[in-house]
């Protein structure tokens, strides 16, 4: 097999904007420029997805940088498509980079008659040539277990530890991290346990998918300021809801810290009109329009964390390591200072 010489970096048009800044990150820390690769992924008039790759990339080590965030058919197509591409051009290994992976809430059966979907997306992209996985912050871990080829998922922990640090530097002692609902206590226990502060959680009751029935709020969070943290803000109505529940308990402010900000529908009108004071989301899917009008909404960067982890798989060392706050001071350097 050929000498591998450098790894190369392949985008879709799922968030070409990432794509661009993981690049300019590892050119950054390879002393060498890092683009991405000259390709066209394009679409025929009838919608069907053609790729073409104008770069010899035959023994290469190749990233293909695509989340399947909406449309996720449409990016889900690419990703497979670019990856039988590669494959067929013979390159040495593909690494699908997935900030955001897309049917991960479909994990399990949770009904009679009905699909695993998360499980049938792993079988496709094993089929289509893809032989690792990077992601972030999986909504079921288990669906690392879907896959016989190794997956690496970053957490947004330490990333939001760093963020929380400075943005509220000198009142940690007041704060309280939330978690929006039972099954999210093992991810606000780790922000928790990182920053130093109490935990307390919104207990919700369902009567049908989209709707909240009953919240209750389990732990004391009179006059503290909460910071509630979930993977996923989808159409945002849990989320609100449970904002106002904390404040009609005492709450001094509300802010949340959610990974992957969908967005979807009515979810921005609904966080720009709600009692929250903040919401900060990572760059894993890409910002609309009016999520970066938005007023009380906030980005944070997620390029230096993978474009660590992407030389770190190439390099062969550790992914593991980017699981601490402190790894990650110097590579966030600029963006947050040492505290």
């Amino acid at each position: 097999m050929p000498a591998i010489h450098e790894p190369k970096l392949m985008s879709g048009n799922a968030n070409p904007i990432l794509a661009s800044a993981v690049a300019r990150r590892m050119s950054m820390h390879r002393g060498v420029n890092v683009g991405l690769v000259d390709a066209r992924v394009e679409r025929f008039n009838d919608g069907e997805i053609f790729v073409e790759v104008f770069e010899n990339v035959r023994g290469e080590d190749m990233f293909i940088l695509q989340p399947t965030s909406n449309p996720a058919n449409d990016n889900l197509m690419e990703l497979l498509i670019m990856a039988d591409a590669l494959r067929r051009s013979s390159a040495a290994r593909i690494t699908a980079v997935i900030p955001y992976f897309g049917y991960a809430r479909q994990d399990r059966r949770t009904k009679a008659r009905t699909p695993i979907s998360a499980k049938l997306v792993a079988n496709m992209m094993v089929t289509a040539g893809i032989e690792r996985i990077l992601t972030m912050d999986l909504h079921a871990a288990q669906i690392q277990g879907f896959f016989d080829i190794p997956v690496d998922n970053l957490y947004a922990a330490p990333v939001f530890a760093l963020d929380i640090e400075h943005q509220f530097k000198g009142r940690l002692k007041d704060v309280t991290v939330i978690s929006p609902d039972v099954g999210g206590v093992a991810r606000a226990r780790e922000l928790a346990k990182r920053i130093g502060v109490q935990l307390a959680i919104v207990d919700k009751r369902r009567e049908k998918p989209g709707e909240v029935a009953e919240m209750t709020v389990i732990g004391d969070v009179k006059g503290k300021t909460c910071i509630i943290v979930d993977d996923i803000c989808d159409t945002a109505g849990t989320l609100c809801k449970a904002a106002e529940v904390l404040m009609e308990q005492g709450a001094k402010e509300v802010h949340s810290y959610i990974t992957h900000g969908v967005l979807s529908g009515p979810a921005v009108d609904r966080i720009t009109k709600s009692v929250m004071k903040s919401l900060v989301i990572t760059d894993t899917i890409q910002a609309t329009e009016p999520v970066k009008a938005a007023k009380n909404i906030r980005i944070v960067p997620t390029a230096p964390i993978f474009a660590q982890a992407i030389l770190n798989i190439w390099n062969g060392t550790s992914v593991s390591s980017l699981f601490e706050t402190e790894t990650l001071h110097p590579i966030y350097e600029g963006t947050y200072a040492r505290f």
